[in-house]
């Protein structure tokens, strides 16, 4: 599913397309090309950088000179539809495109309109069979995105509210509270019982879906690409366990990336997010003040992922070979590595998993959890999740309707519209 990521709305900061440059230079055997060259990065999300933060495209225009970067950041649906709008018109995108794991399946069918990075000198032995197979046409000729991230799975919790509600606040002892996804609501309705005024035990019930979801195999497609959301039994039940907590009163009832979202991490609004590792960065960037009062403990079941996203070149860009050279930099292992320590996002190459700056990196900001450690772990464990053309816009669909259910619809009634609004998506 995500998110790598999978937010529904975020905040849209688009930048003037800057000027100049003069040489872009690479390593994929190609001659480089000649002249001013500014690439545009269009993402959704924290991709590569935090809001305001553009120090690892500074590295890169420092190391090539003559390249001159620019970001253009949008909220998750609006991004995806560009994307495929400007596709269609032939004209439009940016140079490199990203895409988050539950949508690039819908390109694999246009390879056309993307670069084969199989054709520039890509090792994609770097990363894992299914991880690569994702971006790949089906007979493996074609590599239309390079991976950045991938999710992994914890819970991130409020030390200080757990002691005010009576709770235990280490984090091997968190971790115990909640074995599985129903001690973790139960655990909420003992919270609940002792909670500061206010304060709920989680922020939305679209990420308790998500991560109830994520550790199975197989949620909205099955692996012979079938849409089987209505008939899994894995989505019936994480969707009666998320409206269980939702009518205990256990959500904040923050519609995910909204505004109100934001400003509930700042004030403290809800104890427990489901988090998967690029949500580290999420929080820091958006409550830099509560640094020290959260900490990072185990997801219910132990395992799983929720996140990923791919690098793309579409091929009617003008600057297709330096904007292959940037993707290939920025998908680097020592890139992905600078990034999970500058914001969270957990690099997808397996063998950075072991380098002492990964599986050693502590998190200040959350306590110092071993945030080099408890990501892997969970990944380790979870299984190669299968993913369609729509797994991205069915999730976000599912927790739009959940919100609705905090908002009071009928649970009965949201689940039927929800499956309606699934076959009218996704066919």
């Amino acid at each position: 599913m995500h998110n790598a990521r999978r937010p529904s709305v975020a905040v849209v900061a688009t930048l003037a397309v800057g000027a100049l440059a003069l040489t872009a230079c690479g390593d994929s055997g190609e001659p480089a090309q000649s002249g001013p060259v500014t690439l545009t990065v269009n993402v959704f999300g924290d991709n590569f950088s935090l809001p305001n933060d553009r120090s690892i495209y500074y590295e890169y225009e420092r190391t090539h000179p003559g390249v001159t970067i620019v970001e253009n950041r949008s909220d998750f649906g609006t991004h995806h539809q560009n994307i495929q709008a400007r596709l269609t018109a032939g004209s439009g995108a940016a140079d490199i495109e990203v895409i988050e794991v539950g949508q690039v399946a819908g390109y694999i069918g246009q390879p056309d309109k993307f670069v084969n990075f199989r054709d520039h000198g890509v090792d994609s032995s770097q990363w894992t069979d299914a991880v690569i197979a994702r971006a790949s046409t089906p007979d493996g000729k074609a590599l239309i995105g390079l991976p950045t991230d991938v999710g992994g799975l914890a819970m991130c919790y409020r030390t200080d509210l757990f002691a005010a509600a009576g709770l235990p606040t280490d984090r091997a002892a968190v971790s115990a509270l909640w074995p599985t996804w129903e001690d973790y609501v139960a655990t909420g309705t003992r919270f609940g019982a002792k909670a500061p005024q206010g304060v709920k035990w989680f922020d939305a019930g679209g990420h308790v879906f998500t991560g109830i979801l994520g550790n199975e195999k197989e949620t909205f497609y099955d692996a012979e690409g079938k849409l089987i959301a209505e008939n899994n039994p894995a989505v019936r039940e994480a969707w009666d366990l998320t409206v269980k907590a939702i009518q205990a009163g256990q959500s904040a009832a923050l519609p995910e990336f909204a505004p109100e979202w934001n400003t509930g991490f700042q004030r403290g609004q809800f104890a427990t997010i489901t988090c998967p590792a690029w949500m580290m960065g999420y929080i820091q960037g958006n409550a830099a003040e509560t640094s020290g009062k959260w900490d990072i403990a185990k997801i219910p079941g132990g395992s799983g992922n929720w996140g990923g996203s791919y690098v793309t070149v579409p091929s009617q860009g003008k600057n297709t070979k330096a904007a292959v050279e940037l993707a290939k930099w920025l998908t680097a292992p020592e890139q992905s590595v600078k990034l999970f320590k500058a914001i969270g996002n957990f690099p997808s190459q397996q063998s950075t998993w072991k380098d002492k700056e990964v599986a050693g990196f502590t998190s200040p900001f959350f306590s110092n959890a071993p945030a080099g450690t408890i990501f892997p772990d969970s990944l380790a464990k979870a299984p190669a999740q299968v993913t369609g053309p729509e797994s991205g816009v069915i999730g976000n669909i599912f927790a739009a309707a959940l919100n609705s259910v905090e908002q009071g619809t009928d649970p009965n009634e949201a689940w039927r519209k929800t499956l309606g609004d699934i076959k009218a998506a996704a066919g």
